[in-house]
Parts: structure tokens; C-alpha cells; sequence
């Protein structure tokens, strides 16, 4: 295969990112921020992937512009329950508007290497994506968490589901009167439990949110090649579930939940429109190595109980941002990249276990 070289055009100064979901976003607008180049490499289309909601962190503690800049592209700066594709769809503009940063969408990284002076990307295609330093925001599976911990590079299956579903609230009967005022309603059950919300967004329809963590399908992870061994391979459209299973899943609703958040699941359930997330967690042991750093899910994947994922990937973006403030010429590329890992890697490790304990006693295998 013949490559062809992509240097960006000040290769000193310049950083490749691989994944170009929430992490690699906020990671690219953090180290614009610094006057970095940046290139975002994203294996899907623009627009394309979604997600249910995110239970963002709006409080700032002032210690880094960048935080404040962040967290209000991503919340307005408010502690709130937010859909994921509103964030990345603002994010996204942002980075658009930015001309230190370059988006490549449906460009599928195949390997990733460094030398003494530069690392790189290879793409399916044949083309080299250069720069000073390459940073892994490629989520759970991550290839360049394989180059940077080779010892350790797969996060493995907690024993359990998380079921999301964000629905249009004029879907559902007019009757049903959703609690506002409060972010989450938790209602618990012997085989899980259940986070209702109200999604009020300005400018855009209300949805009711609900995420059900269930420990009772792991039979149907492994039958449908979602977790196979130790490892989760993909995450479960509902579409693609078995009818006998989803009416398993509608008895099991009709059972366990109170109205409204009853009917609201039900409808999910019924249409379709819902995926099923196959719990892994991942406790970093390094972050770094040499000219290749990770972020976000390639550098952690805490259990949600936690709610710690995106805000401690945004965290990542801001720390990697502030460790690089001279640009990245000569050693302070790799200086800086040290230092970050200093600075993250055990409040990672923290994060990570602080979920562990319950997926050791909520998990099944």
C-alpha cells in the first residue's frame, strides 16, 4: 500500500487526535486553545453517532479558563442532565469555527507509531496523519491504548446492562405528568434500578430520559456477541433484540417501575428506540508513552454509576491543554505530556475503582 504523507503544515507545533467523539472534541478545542494545529481523525460519519443523556457538572472551580470554556459549550455552564448529541452537536460547531482545528470524518485509523521527533496515524486508505504528538480519544476498544500500555489494553465486562432511551415527550399520552423541578428520579428493584429525568432544553422539544440498569441479561450479551469472554465487542440497538427478549424486557418494566416512567420505558421498549450499553470498566496503569497520550474512555472507563466519565474526560481535555501552554517544540512536547500523566493518572485509578465495589456486587456473569 503506498502512503501518503498528511504533515500538518507546522509539524512542531502540531497534534493528531484519534477519535473525534465528545473526548476528542473537547481535547481538540482545548489544545487550540493553546495555538496548537490540530487534526481529528474520526472513523464515522459527521453527524452520525448519537447517544441517550449525560449527567454534566456545571461547577467550575476557577482554577482553568479552559474548564470554564468547556463547560459551557457543553451545559451553559449549568449542572444538568443534557443529551449527548446536543453536546457534541455544539462542540462539533465549535470546532468547525476553530481554524486551528481540522475535522476528518470516515477516516478509520489502522495503527498509530512514533520516533524521536514526530508520531503518526496510518488510515485504511494509505494516508499518514503527522504531528508532534498523537493523542488516543478512541473510547473503551482503543488502538492507541495498545501502543501506550501494551500490558494492559482492553477494558473488561462489570456483569451487567445499562438499557438508555430518550423519548419525545409529545409521543407519549398527554395524560402522564413527568416531575420537573427535580433532575433524577431513582427508583430501585432487586434486579436493578431505574433514573427517570425530564430533559428541558431551550430551543428544543422536551424528553423524558431513562436508563435502567439491569443485571438479569447477560444470557442475551453473550448470544448476540455483544461480550464475548471477558470483553465487550459493541453495544445492542433495540431493534436488533430478539422479540421473545423483548417481551421479557416489557414484563420485566410492567413489573418493576412506577408510572409515568412505566409507560415512557414501555414505549422505548416497544419501538425500538433504545440501546442496550454493556458495562466495562478499565483502570489506567499509564497514560503516556513518548509522543502518544490518552483521554476520556481510552484512558478510563468507570462504571456510570459513577457519573465521573464525561466530566472526568472533560477534565483530561483541560489538564492536557494546561500542561501544553508553550506549544509542543522540542522537548516540551513530551514534557508536557509527562506532566499530564502526573497529574491525571491517579485521580483516574480513584475514579475508576470508586465503581468497582458496586459492579462486584451488582455484576453477573
Amino acid at each position: 500500500m503506498a502512503h501518503i504523507n498528511l504533515n500538518v503544515d507546522k509539524q512542531n507545533d502540531s497534534a493528531v487526535i484519534v477519535g473525534g467523539s465528545l473526548s476528542g472534541l473537547m481535547t481538540a478545542i482545548a489544545l487550540s486553545a493553546q495555538g496548537i494545529h490540530v487534526r481529528v481523525l474520526e472513523k464515522s460519519k459527521e453527524g452520525e453517532r448519537s447517544g441517550a443523556t449525560l449527567k454534566v457538572d456545571g461547577y467550575s472551580m476557577g482554577q482553568y479558563k479552559l474548564e470554564e470554556k468547556l463547560k459551557r459549550l457543553t451545559s451553559g455552564g449549568k449542572s444538568d442532565v443534557q443529551l449527548w448529541s446536543s453536546i457534541e452537536s455544539r462542540l462539533r460547531e465549535n470546532a468547525h469555527n476553530d481554524p486551528n482545528i481540522q475535522l476528518h470524518y470516515n477516516t478509520r485509523v489502522i495503527s498509530v507509531d512514533q520516533n524521536e521527533e514526530s508520531a503518526w496515524a496510518e488510515t485504511i486508505d494509505g494516508h499518514l496523519f503527522r504531528a508532534s504528538i498523537l493523542i488516543g480519544a478512541d473510547g473503551h476498544r482503543s488502538l492507541v491504548r495498545k501502543k501506550v500500555a501494551p500490558d494492559h489494553p482492553d477494558a473488561e465486562f462489570a456483569g451487567y446492562v445499562v438499557w438508555m432511551a430518550s423519548i419525545l415527550e409529545s409521543e407519549l399520552p398527554s395524560n402522564l405528568v413527568f416531575p420537573r423541578g427535580e433532575q433524577v428520579k431513582i427508583f430501585n428493584d432487586e434486579n436493578g434500578f431505574l433514573f427517570g429525568s425530564v430533559i428541558d432544553i431551550e430551543n428544543e422539544p422536551s424528553r423524558i430520559g431513562c436508563t435502567w440498569y439491569d443485571n438479569t441479561q447477560t444470557e442475551l450479551l453473550y448470544r448476540l456477541g455483544a461480550v464475548i469472554g471477558k470483553f465487550v465487542h459493541h453495544s445492542i440497538q433495540g431493534t436488533d433484540i430478539p422479540e421473545k427478549d423483548i417481551q421479557i424486557l416489557g414484563d420485566q418494566a410492567k413489573t418493576h417501575w412506577p408510572e409515568p416512567w412505566r409507560t415512557a420505558t414501555l414505549h422505548a421498549i416497544y419501538s425500538g428506540e433504545f440501546i442496550g450499553v454493556p458495562i466495562k470498566e478499565y483502570v489506567p496503569i499509564k497514560l503516556t508513552h513518548g509522543r502518544l497520550a490518552l483521554v476520556g474512555d481510552a484512558a478510563h472507563v468507570p462504571s456510570p454509576i459513577t457519573t465521573s466519565g464525561f466530566n472526568d474526560s472533560l477534565i483530561d481535555a483541560v489538564v492536557l491543554g494546561e500542561c501544553l501552554p508553550e506549544g509542543l517544540q522540542a522537548s516540551k512536547a513530551i514534557l508536557g505530556l509527562k506532566k499530564y500523566e502526573s497529574l491525571r493518572l491517579k485521580k483516574m485509578q480513584d475514579m475508576v475503582e470508586s465503581g468497582r465495589l458496586f459492579s462486584k456486587n451488582f455484576g453477573k456473569y
